[in-house]
């Protein structure tokens, strides 16, 4: 197995994480990731190895709570296989549920914590790896007893993998009695993950980067999603970033009558704001814009909160529009959005996509009570 390049940044196998962080993780440093159960920190952390075995380098997964099955489990339900990865597990044997095995002249933390110590540094000996997630430090904290103990053990560890030319992940799940946010000073970097369950919909995730030494990052909160094959984050917008200064040209509605009101057509690279009672054709507009971009051998998105895809369709055929065979085609892609379900930062992602993919034409249907969505998107990333 080959270490990674000193200079290089090693990926955490998240491409929207390794946005935020800059690129990605100085190597032989220790990371913190903290978040409460189903944040998806043990996801975090197998992804994270998962992309080191890729690059051949050798991986080790250190437990102190999870078996090798239940990881073995998560892995499965992303559909990953496990290969390359080292499953250590650091637990307490079922004869600690025997009487004659409880302390009765010794506290537990004087005993258990070095035989756990003892046992992660003999699979660091032993396997060599460049890249350790060690799940979970609340284990830790338990056993130490004392803050004292406890940041003077992260602190020996720390030094152990420096040494050692380790890339560390601890994983903190936040569960122990007391929250210690000293190994926070600890770590080299510190990644913050959170969820908040609304009144109606989906919980939201978002992951924070609070600390990162010698780097730039994006900070702010950052939605991500947990999906089958792995954590998809996704950084939020910042408006300077895209700004351009080049000539623009304008969009034909195909309608020689609304240009010439237009001035020509609608500039591109700007908005445009149609409103209208019911009834009015404001959606049928927009579907005219679309397809006269399709004629031209434009590609355009569309956007849907309140109409299906099957109704607009329908709609356009009778107009003779012809946005199913540009969707045959490839030139337009239609989305159903569900505000319950769909965070800002997930709508945010899917229209820069079709930004990326080169579509000069954006359209989002909507009505007054969407609005407030809008209002969450503005507060996210603005």
């Amino acid at each position: 197995m080959r270490p990674p390049a000193s200079t290089a940044l090693l990926s955490t196998g998240i491409e929207g994480l390794d946005n935020i962080l800059g690129g990605g993780l100085t190597p032989y440093r220790t990371y913190l990731v903290e978040g409460e159960p189903g944040t998806g920190k043990t996801t975090t952390g197998l992804q994270f190895l998962s992309d080191g075995a890729r690059n051949g380098e050798s991986v080790a997964y250190i437990t102190l709570a999870e078996t090798g099955e239940e990881l073995q489990a998560v892995a499965q339900s992303h559909g990953w296989s496990l290969d390359g990865i080292h499953l250590h597990e650091v637990l307490p044997t079922e004869d600690l549920l025997q009487a004659d095995q409880q302390y009765t002249m010794f506290h537990p933390s004087e005993v258990e914590m070095a035989n756990t110590i003892a046992l992660i540094l003999s699979v660091i000996e032993e396997r060599k790896p460049t890249r350790v997630v060690l799940d979970s430090l609340s284990e830790l904290q338990l056993l130490a007893d004392s803050p004292l103990r406890y940041r003077r053990q992260v602190l020996a560890l720390k030094q152990f993998f420096s040494r050692r030319k380790c890339t560390v992940m601890l994983l903190d799940d936040r569960t122990a009695a007391s929250a210690d946010l000293q190994v926070r000073s600890i770590a080299h970097a510190v990644i913050q993950l959170e969820q908040a369950v609304k009144d109606y919909g989906a919980e939201r995730r978002r992951v924070r980067v609070i600390k990162y030494r010698g780097k730039g990052i994006a900070g702010g909160f950052h939605d991500y999603n947990i999906t089958r094959g792995g954590i998809v984050v996704h950084p939020r917008l910042v408006a300077a970033e895209s700004r351009t200064i080049r000539r623009r040209a304008q969009l034909k509605s195909g309608l020689p009558q609304l240009d010439q009101l237009m001035g020509g057509g609608i500039e591109e690279g700007t908005s445009t704001l149609i409103v209208g009672p019911p009834g009015t054709g404001k959606s049928s507009l927009a579907s005219q814009f679309v397809s006269a971009a399709n004629a031209q051998g434009q590609r355009a998105a569309m956007f849907l909160f309140e109409e299906s895809i099957s109704n607009l369709l329908n709609r356009a055929d009778g107009l003779n529009m012809g946005l199913r065979e540009a969707m045959e085609e490839g030139q337009l892609t239609i989305q159903q959005v569900d505000p319950a379900e769909l965070t800002p930062g997930q709508f945010a992602a899917a229209a820069c996509r079709g930004e990326l993919a080169g579509r000069q034409l954006g359209g989002v249907d909507l009505l007054d009570r969407q609005l407030p969505f809008f209002h969450r998107l503005a507060q996210a990333h603005v």
